[in-house]
């Protein structure tokens, strides 16, 4: 017993005080504090809140844009990664291609969107070698880097990678076998796919997607840096609750943040009960 839980637990206690003092103690401020009057009493008055125009208007548009930007991660995340590992591509690409992902997966914030400003931007180089070279103005024909879909093509920059770097390990579960046994049976390669492949990628693909959604729900150092108060998304209203710039109300600052977390954990909670079941097929 002295063992078990001696020695051996010194090495966590680190992580354990970390995810105490900077995850569940927050955590347990905010939820409380969302339920509290200033003087400290209870209240349903800030989750009501909530429900508010301008508050449920940033809401919605969060869910909109963090939904395209996972539902297209998850496509072309799938389309690289299934090209890669049964695609029939050189095997060294595999190496560049997961250490690139890697490294995009986690480039965010005022970086990325000062790049995509100098590169997509009014002024930006693909958008003057666009114009001078081929006569195309993206910014004549409706595009802006400072809208719903230029939010999104942000995003996309690291949701793409963490797809590739998420999936990647399903594609490899597929076994040879069932591919052999298809095509004994007279599938074709789009059979295959559809009738076995995919189905049985469909809880890692779906938990994916509610993974890559509660990535970019939560995520504001680029939409601030990128639109500033713009694009009106809840992480930005937030960001402004909390400097005391535009609602001034600590407690609904608190119900926001509140209303964020039952979204994310709501959306981390698909993806670990479907990646549970993924692995059930993958062994």
């Amino acid at each position: 017993m002295s063992q078990k839980f001696g020695w051996n637990w010194l090495g966590v206690v680190p992580f354990l005080a970390f995810a105490l003092l900077f995850l569940m103690l927050p955590t347990m401020n905010i939820v409380i504090g969302a339920f509290r009057t200033p003087g400290g009493g209870f209240t349903l008055a800030n989750v009501q809140g909530l429900f508010s125009p301008r508050i449920m208007s940033s809401f919605i548009l969060s869910i909109q844009i963090s939904a395209a930007s996972a539902l297209l991660g998850c496509l072309i995340g799938f389309a690289i990664a299934a090209a890669m590992v049964h695609g029939g591509l050189p095997k060294w690409l595999r190496g560049p291609i997961t250490t690139f992902s890697g490294v995009a997966s986690n480039f965010a914030g005022v970086p990325l969107a000062f790049a995509f400003i100098a590169t997509l931007g009014r002024v930006g180089l693909v958008t003057m070698l666009l114009r001078d070279w081929f006569g195309i103005n993206i910014y004549a024909m409706g595009f802006n880097l400072l809208s719903f879909w230029g939010l999104t093509l942000t995003y996309l920059f690291f949701q793409i990678p963490l797809m590739v770097l998420i999936i990647t390990p399903a594609l490899d579960g597929l076994k040879k076998e069932w591919r052999e046994a298809a095509e004994v049976l007279g599938a074709s390669g789009w059979q295959y796919w559809r009738m076995v492949a995919l189905p049985v990628l469909f809880p890692s693909l779906l938990g994916t997607f509610a993974l890559l959604f509660a990535n970019s729900f939560g995520a504001i150092a680029t939409a601030y840096a990128l639109t500033g108060s713009t694009l009106s998304i809840v992480p930005i209203m937030l960001y402004a609750q909390i400097r005391g710039d535009v609602l001034q109300d600590p407690h609904l600052g608190y119900a926001m943040a509140f209303g964020m977390i039952v979204v994310t954990g709501a959306a981390n909670l698909v993806y670990i009960i479907l990646r549970t079941r993924a692995e059930r097929w993958m062994r």
